[in-house]
């Protein structure tokens, strides 16, 4: 089995994969203090608890965008699985992944490895231009040619950022909850207004941000599709009409396909 990990800023979420098959998932706050020794507490349970033996993982993936998780998951990973593993565990970089996505940026060092491991993903899905709005802690937009070629992208803050600094950086908005869209754009009390505001207002955001960068990675109009995924993508794309899909696993998908593609398995 293959264990997948994407560290991200707020959450961490892992899978493990039978193949193709995902047969489990787990999703925990990122914290940036937790030693390699609790993760093994952590993950060891959850193996337990889903019935799970630690020695039938033979393989492990890497991305992260934490360096101080990012040491304590490498750490994590050489003490407790590699007596198991048939493959060095491969880590999501620039650098290690050079021969299966060019990347045309200025510093591609820069790009974090869930980025890039979204664009292989999707471009193996549909291999065609491509947008893919990662809805995290921040929002990216990341471009990818038809002859997956990583372009670059834009990157914006995210929902729950801008939900916080609503609620603590004025008096009288409060906390709320956007699951629940309000009945018009136009709201006509203070939470309605700010569910407006957040659900409409991001889904125009996309959607004018799309139309830009189409404009520029498809000057002729050539097809090009648009993918949406992480933890919010499914509450702003009903309010976007350019988001064709949503795709909550994409990321650990891209990391099971990244692996066997790296090790031609």
């Amino acid at each position: 089995m293959l264990f997948t990990i994407d560290v991200g800023n707020t959450h961490t979420v892992t899978g493990l994969f039978d193949g193709d098959t995902l047969v489990g998932q787990w999703r925990l706050k990122s914290d940036p203090d937790r030693p390699n020794d609790e993760l093994a507490i952590r993950y060891h349970a959850l193996f337990s608890m889903a019935d799970i033996n630690k020695a039938d993982i033979d393989g492990v993936i890497l991305a992260s965008v934490v360096p101080a998780l990012e040491s304590s998951w490498i750490a994590y990973i050489n003490t407790y699985f590699s007596k198991h593993l048939t493959n060095p565990p491969l880590v999501v970089s620039a650098e290690s992944i050079s021969s299966q996505i060019k990347i045309l940026t200025d510093y591609p060092e820069e790009v974090g490895a869930d980025r890039l491991v979204n664009a292989i993903a999707a471009w193996e899905q549909y291999r065609q231009n491509l947008i893919i709005i990662d809805f995290g802690t921040a929002i990216t937009f990341d471009c990818v040619s038809a002859k997956c070629e990583y372009l670059g992208g834009t990157i914006l803050p995210g929902i729950a950022i801008s939900l916080d600094a609503l609620s603590t950086r004025t008096a009288k908005l409060p906390r709320i909850d956007v699951t629940t869209p309000p009945p018009h754009v136009i709201g006509t009390n203070t939470v309605d207004a700010m569910k407006s505001g957040i659900l409409f207002g991001y889904g125009a955001l996309i959607d004018g941000l799309t139309e830009k960068i189409h404009k520029e990675l498809c000057p002729n109009r050539e097809p090009m599709r648009v993918l949406a995924t992480g933890g919010m993508a499914h509450l702003i794309a009903p309010f976007s009409k350019r988001i064709e899909a949503v795709d909550t696993l994409l990321t650990l998908r891209g990391l099971n396909l990244l692996f066997h593609k790296q090790y031609d398995i």
